[in-house]
């Protein structure tokens, strides 16, 4: 999609929409029924001015599944199997949530905004759906629905200091993945320090939509000596930090195990999850594992198998060039018997090797 002229009410537009179009966006696509804007000048472009500078994206696709009543805890622990009780109030934590197979359903930052409010801040998938009917299903006392509310990301090595001029010092106090409630034009709304990036930045979780455009302008106008862009989540600072899609990474074919979030798996927690009986059984039996390939130099993988010697041994979920190594990265679903073979791999005559999805500084 090249432009929102071809947004429906199938494809819903956002308070940031006209904003974003202004901005020279090249490319959209749709994510949870919304346009998410993909590419402004160019995905290496777009990268350069991310890690240097701040930009401001429209991520109102991140939408949020307001699990709100008497049993709101207990269905949001339910359904994953990170351990939830000792969340404070306005902190997010991120987990997975897992069906009783242990199935990856989605991947959300988990917020608490009271003891019966709740928020799954999600990826792309029909949660709601899958939410409502667990709660109907098991006779909670739970209202689960999509409030009215519409992320505007701002991130970058700057983006502390342009959040400062528009919301004033406290943004300087907010830990990470943590939130406090902030005014903009008379209009309280949840600010955290979060984003899917990791250089640096909050998210604002607006909750009016008249107030997108005047929210949007307010942030270029303080932050125009800070050469504030347009941008938007960006392939390859993504790979360089070790950041999963769900989607493209995995789906609800894995388990946290396979995708390497065993560290949000809290086995040995006594709460109340769905699928923590079946991940204590799962726990060190993956036949497959997620991982990172680095290449000297680009490599053409336009078919998704990986093949060695005449053998399928992975599957890619995502791959690009990356400045910052100087490699061609390549995110791909390994069996766990050839990862554990050798720590070098051979593709399409080229020699690479594993290296963690997320490696230290």
């Amino acid at each position: 999609m090249k432009n929102s002229a071809e947004a429906t009410q199938r494809i819903r537009r956002t308070p940031y929409t006209s904003r974003v179009d202004a901005a020279g966006v090249s490319s959209y696509s749709v994510y949870n029924h919304m346009l998410l804007p993909t590419v402004f000048k160019s995905v290496e472009a777009d990268y350069e001015h991310l890690v240097n500078f701040v930009q401001v994206w429209d991520v109102s696709c991140q939408r949020q599944v307001e699990l709100q009543g008497v049993d709101a805890a207990r269905l949001a622990q339910l359904i994953t199997p990170r351990d939830l009780s000792k969340t404070a109030a306005l902190q997010g934590k991120y987990a997975p949530l897992c069906d009783e197979r242990g199935a990856v359903m989605n991947d959300p930052i988990i917020i608490k905004l009271a003891e019966q409010r709740w928020w799954l801040s999600i990826a792309d998938a029909d949660i709601k759906l899958w939410v409502k009917g667990l709660a109907y299903g098991l006779g909670l006392s739970v209202k689960v629905f999509e409030p009215d509310v519409w992320p505007l990301a701002v991130q970058g090595p700057l983006a502390e200091q342009l959040m400062e001029r528009v919301f004033g010092s406290v943004i300087r106090e907010i830990k990470f993945f943590r939130g406090a409630s902030l005014p903009f034009r008379g209009k309280e709304m949840l600010v955290m320090r979060s984003g899917w990036s990791k250089q640096g930045g909050f998210e604002i979780y607006l909750n009016d939509f008249a107030l997108g455009e005047p929210l949007w302008d307010e942030l270029f106008h303080r932050g125009e000596d800070l050469q504030v862009r347009a941008g938007c989540p960006n392939q390859i600072e993504r790979i360089e930090s070790g950041l999963l899609s769900y989607g493209a990474d995995m789906n609800e074919s894995n388990n946290p195990f396979e995708c390497g979030l065993g560290q949000y798996v809290d086995l040995e927690a006594d709460v109340e999850s769905m699928s923590l009986p079946a991940l204590r059984q799962l726990a060190g039996r993956q036949e497959r594992e997620l991982t990172a390939i680095a290449f000297p130099e680009e490599i053409d993988l336009s078919k998704s198998e990986l093949v060695e010697n005449g053998q399928i041994v992975g599957r890619v979920t995502a791959q690009a060039w990356s400045p910052k190594y100087k490699e061609f990265i390549v995110y791909a679903m390994m069996e766990t018997v050839r990862l554990e073979a050798s720590s070098e791999v051979v593709i399409n005559g080229l020699e690479g090797r594993f290296v963690p999805l997320v490696r230290k500084a």
